[in-house]
């Protein structure tokens, strides 16, 4: 099945969608209005139950096949959420929110979700159960956890879950998948450093916590360089170094900050172990004292090798064999699909986004010449998921 018909009629009435959503972006749990649009659409497709403040301000929509919705049920999930980003795309349709944009696409997600719901709702040609899933915060919120915290996964029997992202780089019209981990976990960790500050031109009467902390940030970087596996990736990268108040006074106090990124729980692990180890050690070596906390927020998304395969043979009949990735390279991002993926089997799939700016950049737009692919892979996985009876 190339791409479907409909959605050639269809484009415009999502990019106006999506363009709405961009022009008036939320963040976090905040998604309010867009949550409120959601839920009004697809009331007006006629989606067959329609549920509100699922993790807060998430939305779930049911669409029900020809059988009366028995069988398996396929649950297809998009975001809402934007960043704290001041927008400098220049488009018609830019931010009117000031420091907040849809630099992610995640307004593109919601549209072409929307989309997809829209035609399966008209349809209804397939045997099952469709739950079409409008996340918040997945910026860092955690809102896919905040859902299954809900019930998400059993309330509705979902049996299979896939999520989608835009691919800044890869052609529109083109898909990419891997089986096994294609987004990193993410973790973040804040070192202070304790010693005794005092006067620069004494430093001998104090224990300068500065140096100490430059020892440790070199140190760190032996992590992934010497204790990681080289065929297993890994990224630590200190990101704040908080010292000081005056270019004469050694202060008594430092403040590091970073994160984490790993493709494996083992990895994940003895980065943080490694961490702990070397900052306590240099610390103590140098006379001052170390406080470590360490926050582990996403974890590995990791495709189902089924679902994955599957989802590459979907993507191969709405684009074609030479336009599908099926061994993409993962990403060292994070995304909380993850957690959905840890409850059920599924697969998180990239659509590409074109020459766009990269993602959480300040240039960046969902290209909507993407919206038909999208919609398109959509109603075709639904379809070949949950085929009519004979």
């Amino acid at each position: 099945m190339p791409i479907i018909n409909r959605f050639a009629e269809l484009s415009d009435e999502i990019a106006a969608w999506r363009r709405d959503f961009h022009r008036n972006p939320e963040l976090l749990y905040d998604t309010v209005r867009t949550a409120g649009i959601v839920a009004d659409k697809l009331r007006e497709f006629g989606v067959d139950e329609i549920v509100t403040g699922i993790g807060r301000t998430g939305v779930v929509g049911v669409i029900k096949g020809r059988n009366g919705g028995g069988g398996k049920t396929i649950g297809l999930r998009a975001d809402m959420d934007a960043l704290p980003i001041m927008e400098e795309s220049g488009k018609d349709y830019t931010s009117e929110v000031p420091g907040k944009m849809h630099a992610c696409g995640h307004d593109g997600h919601t549209a072409m979700l929307l989309g997809a719901a829209k035609y399966l709702a008209e349809t209804r040609n397939f045997d099952g159960t469709v739950v079409v899933i409008f996340q918040p915060a997945e910026e860092g919120g955690g809102g896919a956890r905040a859902m299954i915290d809900d019930d998400l996964m059993p309330r509705w029997n979902i049996d299979e879950v896939y999520g989608m992202h835009n691919y800044p780089g890869m052609p529109v019209g083109e898909f990419g998948m891997c089986v096994g981990p294609i987004m990193a976990s993410g973790d973040k960790f804040e070192i202070t450093l304790t010693g005794r500050g005092g006067h620069a031109a004494k430093p001998h009467l104090g224990v300068d916590p500065v140096v100490i902390a430059s020892q440790i940030v070199v140190a760190l970087q032996s992590v992934v360089s010497r204790n990681a596996d080289p065929l297993d990736s890994a990224v630590l990268s200190v990101t704040q170094f908080l010292a000081g108040t005056a270019f004469n006074i050694i202060p008594d106090r430092v403040t590091l900050r970073g994160t984490v990124r790993t493709l494996s729980p083992a990895m994940r692990d003895l980065a943080e172990e490694r961490i702990r180890a070397l900052v306590t050690s240099i610390a103590q070596g140098y006379g001052a004292t170390s406080e470590i906390q360490y926050w582990r927020d996403y974890p590995v998304t990791v495709n189902d090798a089924r679902c994955t395969n599957f989802a590459a043979d979907v993507a191969r009949a709405v684009a074609g064999e030479t336009k599908v990735n099926s061994e993409i390279e993962p990403m060292m991002a994070s995304e909380d699909f993850s957690f959905m993926l840890e409850e059920r089997p599924g697969a998180y799939v990239f659509v590409g986004n074109g020459s766009s700016a990269d993602l959480h950049n300040a240039k960046y737009d969902f290209d909507d010449g993407a919206i038909p692919h999208g919609c398109s892979f959509w109603v075709s996985l639904v379809e070949k998921a949950l085929p009519l009876a004979n």
